[in-house]
């Protein structure tokens, strides 16, 4: 019995297991061209994918006792073809082609087995077509996880979360706004997401935030212990989705757009303030009334240029067949999956510690404060925009003490990524030939820091 959305390899898999057979030992039914891909470690990934011909499809439906219609109704990737299983004679043999799932049709995440004991009365391990917004088992407070990564874990706990399974249960209604609104419900959540997650990074720096950490670490089974590198990337979808629904929903509302048109000064254009009503409220619907002026300042984000795309939509004036999309996600601001993040802390983790790799050299304090005194620069920066109007003698005040105190956050910065390097292993003479200064006065200049704590 195939499971809607299921991959195609996860129901071979499950029949040969209802047979009492090997996986490998069923896949000789068909003419593989290729091999199923792999995690950099030699295992199979979970969401690897087969695409069938004509012939193979129905070696599928004959195995397991149903028609291919049926097969095609529950299974995304059933119909898909793939022009490398051959035509012309080739074509009447029963073929299968290889493929990454997100690939053949979109994300994959595993499926709950207690459900597909229910389903099935096999309590085995299936992999479904399942999109980010789709995540939590209601009905066993469970968060599903992505099958591309290599890790052991297919679920998360939620039943300390419950408030994570009521997120669940409100995206139908914001995705059903969205559908009004004329808003495909992906572009919204992706939006959302990539706001959210951007915020994920920044809260190490937030003394006020409260909420991620207790949900992480009941997430992790109540402690993550000395393992939170890994599980912020393990657990970060699940801890963040009821602000990601939270946000979608903000952005969806035409109330929300009409506070950032009035923030932007409206007919009399001005620059988005860090006191705007629009943060300040979008900070108190996610239960954060502190969020606004953080939000409003980050410059570079996806949610600044959400606000700017509504702003020129109102005011109107591009060139002929200009469009400006408020829900396209830049690439550079995607945040990035648990796969991707999960190979980088291993390939970390495997460096030596001679700075071959700055995150296992550097200890995670060391990069927060860096983090921390790059961060404020930028801030002080920000500020500055739409800073020349005035008298000459409040103008230049105001440049030069800013200006001065984020060049001395900058000088922090680098006597600290100078150190840092030396630390790690880097050689003085190349970090004083980067920084344009004499080995010697670079020496002297960390000896001093050094001195000075």
């Amino acid at each position: 019995m195939p499971l809607a959305g299921e991959l195609t390899a996860s129901l071979i898999n499950r029949a040969a297991d209802r047979y009492s057979l090997p996986a490998a030992g069923v896949l000789r039914l068909w003419t593989c061209r290729n091999s199923p891909v792999r995690h950099e470690g030699g295992g199979v990934r979970a969401d690897a994918e087969v695409v069938l011909n004509e012939a193979g499809r129905g070696v599928l439906a004959e195995l397991c006792g149903m028609g291919p219609e049926v097969l095609a109704r529950a299974l995304p990737g059933f119909t898909v073809d793939d022009p490398r299983t051959g035509t012309g004679r080739e074509a009447a043999v029963a073929q299968a082609r290889w493929r990454a799932a997100g690939a053949v049709v979109g994300p994959a995440a595993f499926g709950c087995r207690l459900c597909t004991a229910r389903r099935t009365g096999q309590a085995v391990r299936a992999v479904r077509y399942l999109p980010r917004w789709r995540r939590v088992c209601v009905r066993h407070a469970r968060w599903l996880l992505d099958a591309d990564a290599d890790q052991p874990l297919e679920f998360l706990d939620l039943r300390r979360l419950p408030e994570v399974v009521q997120a669940q249960r409100r995206w139908a209604s914001v995705a059903r706004r969205a559908g009004r609104a004329g808003v495909d419900p992906e572009q919204a959540f992706t939006a959302a997401h990539a706001a959210v997650a951007r915020w994920w990074e920044q809260a190490l720096h937030w003394e006020q935030e409260e909420l991620w950490p207790r949900r992480l670490h009941q997430l992790a089974g109540g402690d993550a212990g000395t393992d939170l590198g890994r599980w912020r990337i393990v657990g970060r979808d699940a801890a963040v989705f009821p602000e990601v629904v939270a946000v979608a929903d903000a952005l969806l509302d035409p109330a929300m757009a009409e506070l950032v048109w009035t923030d932007s000064g409206a007919g009399r254009p001005r620059p988005l303030p860090a006191d705007g009503a629009f943060c300040r409220r979008l900070g108190e619907r996610v239960g954060r009334d502190w969020l606004g002026p953080l939000c409003a300042v980050d410059y570079g984000g996806p949610l600044i240029d959400w606000m700017g795309t509504i702003v020129r939509g109102r005011r109107g004036g591009g060139p002929p067949g200009w469009r400006d999309d408020p829900w396209f996600v830049k690439r550079e601001q995607q945040p990035a999956m648990m796969a991707g993040q999960l190979r980088v802390l291993a390939a970390e983790r495997k460096a030596g510690g001679t700075g071959t790799r700055w995150r296992a050299a550097v200890p995670a304090e060391h990069r927060l404060h860096l983090d921390q005194l790059l961060s404020d620069a930028r801030e002080g920066l920000g500020q500055l925009r739409g800073v020349q109007n005035g008298t000459t003698a409040e103008v230049a005040r105001t440049l030069l003490e800013q200006l001065s105190h984020s060049a001395g956050l900058i000088d922090q910065a680098l006597v600290h990524t100078a150190a840092a390097a030396v630390a790690a292993g880097v050689a003085l003479e190349d970090v004083a030939q980067w920084l344009r200064l004499p080995a010697r006065e670079l020496a002297e200049i960390l000896a001093a820091a050094g001195d000075d704590g």
